[in-house]
């Protein structure tokens, strides 16, 4: 009875950390099976301790310290402390799914720890298919799904790409760039051009080139059709970049969101054709 205890509070602190600091995924979970519902949160909270390393560390020595324990966690898949990684052992072993996306993913996210400009589009990718990608093919795979990894890492792109775009501010502001060096090149700039809010018309037609690679990336997602509500959150990703079309939008200072009833909605229409 402790144990299960133990775990219903490690699940409920998985879906607080989302509700507090992943809303749209957190409103997306809202529409899964309840029975299911904490095992996807437990891959989201997962992906949201790790992703915020960076903030709590003042080296990326230290950062990768704290990798290497989750590493050390997954590998072992023994009982831990931790209620994040407590909930996601117990979704791994009930849910059947390997360590090796997690890993995958911890390993893709020594990125962040750096501030390394990202070299190409292919890296980028290959960035948002490891951190993004690799978590809705497992939230696919605890919903029932039959694996289909070229439409997770179509999906995974799409999404991670948005966020990214959402985030540029701030992520400038941290000295980073996630804006691939070769796209940047080939609009005349570099990484200390855009840091140093160079060419603005440069800039605004580097990330349509990146909305564009997101939009071709959805369509083709949508060309597959998997049908799963593991990949609702696809549905915010079209009024994110609509809204950075709009006239007067500065990427490098403007925040990109929508009303949270807006967002619900357009995740219950999402939710009514799964």
């Amino acid at each position: 009875m402790a144990e299960m205890e133990k775990l219903a509070a490690a699940y409920a602190h998985c879906d607080a950390l989302l509700k507090r600091d992943d809303r749209d995924r957190w409103f997306a979970s809202l529409f899964l099976p309840a029975s299911l519902r904490p095992h996807v949160n437990a891959l989201y909270a997962f992906s949201l301790e790790i992703a915020r390393v960076r903030q709590l560390v003042s080296e990326p020595g230290l950062g990768e310290i704290r990798f290497q324990w989750w590493r050390e966690v997954l590998a072992d898949e023994s009982e831990s402390a931790h209620p994040v990684a407590a909930a996601l052992l117990d979704t791994m072993a009930r849910c059947g799914l390997p360590r090796e996306p997690f890993l995958g993913l911890i390993d893709a996210r020594l990125f962040d720890l750096y501030d390394s400009p990202m070299p190409s589009v292919a890296a980028l990718e290959a960035y948002a298919q490891a951190t993004v990608g690799s978590l809705f093919g497992c939230a696919a795979a605890i919903l029932g799904a039959a694996g289909d990894e070229a439409a997770a890492g179509d999906a995974g792109i799409a999404y991670a790409v948005t966020g990214l775009l959402r985030a540029l501010p701030w992520h400038l502001a941290a000295g980073q760039i996630y804006l691939p060096l070769d796209l940047l090149a080939a609009h005349g700039l570099d990484a200390a051009s855009v840091r140093a809010d160079g060419d603005k018309p440069a800039i605004l037609a580097a990330l349509a080139d990146l909305r564009a690679l997101t939009r071709r990336r959805l369509g083709a997602f949508a060309g597959r059709d998997p049908g799963k509500a593991a990949y609702l959150p696809l549905a915010l990703c079209e009024p994110y970049l609509r809204q950075m079309e709009k006239p007067g939008y500065n990427p490098l200072v403007n925040r990109i969101d929508l009303p949270e009833w807006r967002r619900l909605w357009l995740l219950w229409r999402a939710a009514r054709k799964t």
